[in-house]
């Protein structure tokens, strides 16, 4: 890792992310939703909301994960991301989330809840600062990451793309 990055992960003070990356917290509401005004896939009281930094470099991914919430990620600096997306019904996506706009890039995206999702940086040697923030409030108990047998079962269409992006 280069000197620019360890600078950025200790400025930011990252820690390594369980699906890949580097993160830190940067808000979550006092106020919270309680669980009776929640559907069935909360498992007690959210936040209203959470946001953190996430950095990936090109040394690692993102991989398959999902969560119960809407996710909405900003580009903030770096080499643009390749997020990669499958539906609850299987349409696989690839959007590109960066700051060149005349090239279909887009400085903000939202990840539809339950969506699986995994993102990863293709210019070697560089990285993505992002935000990500989400709503509900995030929490472990919300988030599952993909094994990959279990989403090559369901998904077969696009074994190319989840056995890249997973780790077992």
């Amino acid at each position: 890792m280069n000197h620019h990055l360890k600078k950025l992960i200790t400025e930011l003070d990252l820690k390594p992310h369980p699906e890949g990356g580097f993160f830190k917290e940067t808000y979550r509401c006092r106020e919270r939703i309680p669980k009776e005004h929640l559907s069935e896939n909360y498992s007690g009281t959210r936040n209203y909301s959470t946001c953190i930094y996430f950095l990936l470099t090109s040394e690692n991914f993102s991989a398959f994960h999902k969560i119960n919430q809407d996710e909405i990620w900003h580009f903030y600096d770096g080499s643009p991301i390749s997020l990669h997306l499958i539906s609850e019904d299987g349409t696989y996506l690839k959007q590109m989330i960066g700051s060149d706009i005349l090239n279909k890039q887009v400085p903000q995206f939202v990840v539809k809840a339950g969506s699986w999702f995994a993102a990863e940086i293709e210019p070697k040697d560089s990285y993505a600062l992002i935000g990500c923030t989400v709503s509900p409030g995030f929490d472990f108990d919300d988030f599952q990451l993909a094994k990959r047998q279990d989403l090559l079962k369901e998904f077969p269409e696009h074994q190319e793309i989840i056995s890249k992006l997973t780790h077992e």
